[in-house]
């Protein structure tokens, strides 16, 4: 597996330990629908949370939270819409990026909530 491979999913490893002490549940992780994949599903209180993991081990290129493109944006909207359809949910979705920022030993976690939403 490519090192960027090995280091995104050990960043969604941190995504989920760090999401759980908070308080969601973790539904399912990587769901695929068509050329999109979900990270991770999630529920919060009363919402079902979509959550982008962005993971780097650098700022030199970009801050993690900037790769979640308005096309990316887009596909994962449209697989969430397939998963609740899917699943029957009937209660408020959103939508969450977890930015995973790991420098050696020093791991750093910014979690937007809300961070984007259904674009029309």
């Amino acid at each position: 597996m490519a090192e960027h491979n090995e280091v995104g999913k050990q960043g969604e490893v941190i995504a989920v330990k760090y999401l759980a002490k908070k308080g969601y549940n973790i539904i399912t992780q990587n769901w695929r629908f068509q050329k999109a994949e979900i990270d991770i599903i999630a529920k919060y209180e009363n919402q079902i949370v979509i959550v982008e993991v962005k993971t780097r081990t650098s700022l030199e290129f970009e801050n993690p939270k900037e790769a979640v493109t308005i096309p990316k944006q887009k596909r994962i909207v449209k697989a969430a819409d397939a998963f609740i359809q899917e699943q029957n949910i009937d209660i408020e979705c959103r939508f969450d990026i977890v930015s995973v920022l790991i420098q050696g030993k020093k791991i750093d976690i910014e979690h937007i909530e809300d961070a984007f939403g259904p674009l029309l």
